[in-house]
């Protein structure tokens, strides 16, 4: 049987974007715009988490929203009412993660001008995301309680690529069999260096230490 030429599409495709992904992340530095890559679950509560944590920040630093979904514009609308910032929808076409131009096509219609921090809250899964480089400078990543504790065990690129995990929904925590121990313990198998931050969006409690954090991120990025 002839062979057939074998062309290494996601290959040339991943190389190309991490190219333009450093440019992009340039482009933010030189102007002094912090870029956060936010990844996670549907339904892990990013949209309620962003909330508790931009009105913690919004007197503090200029922020940004991008939200990123396959259709509707609902999560912007509710950022925009919610917090008074700055806030676009981007619509992916159907694709089910961005990569670094689709962010600086986002980015383009953002007044970057005095912004500090631009937040990219990516499309709703744990695959897809975690592949492309977005240009961010840091990411991001929610893990509900209900989701369960092993998701860094099934899904080893998320866990590895993120500086932060933020397991949202503790006050659940007694309902479900979830160990908030044996999380931290899995997320470090997969990324030695990363945070875990246990929080509830819903009540507030631990949001200020994602908030901290992101806040000493953005300072540090700024000298």
């Amino acid at each position: 049987m002839d062979k057939v030429k074998i062309v290494e599409i996601k290959k040339s495709v991943f190389e190309n974007n991490d190219k333009d992904a450093e440019r992009l992340r340039g482009e933010l530095k030189s102007k002094g715009v912090y870029l956060l890559n936010l990844m996670s679950s549907p339904g892990s509560g990013k949209t309620t988490t962003l909330i508790k944590t931009i009105n913690l920040l919004k007197d503090k630093l200029r922020i940004a929203v991008m939200e990123a979904d396959i259709d509707s514009d609902v999560d912007a609308i509710k950022i925009k009412e919610a917090t008074g910032i700055q806030s676009i929808q981007l619509h992916t076409g159907g694709m089910c993660h961005l990569d670094a131009e689709m962010t600086r096509q986002g980015l383009d219609n953002l007044d970057l001008d005095g912004t500090d921090l631009v937040i990219l809250e990516n499309v709703g899964n744990l695959v897809c995301p975690a592949e492309f480089d977005t240009g961010a400078v840091r990411n991001a990543m929610i893990l509900s309680v209900p989701e369960g504790d092993d998701k860094p065990l099934k899904y080893p690129l998320m866990f590895s690529v993120c500086d932060v995990v933020v397991v949202n929904k503790i006050d659940v925590l007694p309902y479900f069999d979830f160990n908030l121990g044996k999380c931290k313990e899995y997320v470090r198998m997969r990324n030695p260096h990363a945070e875990v931050i246990p929080i509830c969006a819903r009540t507030g409690e631990g949001v200020d230490a994602f908030a901290s954090w992101l806040l000493d991120q953005v300072s540090i990025w700024k000298q």
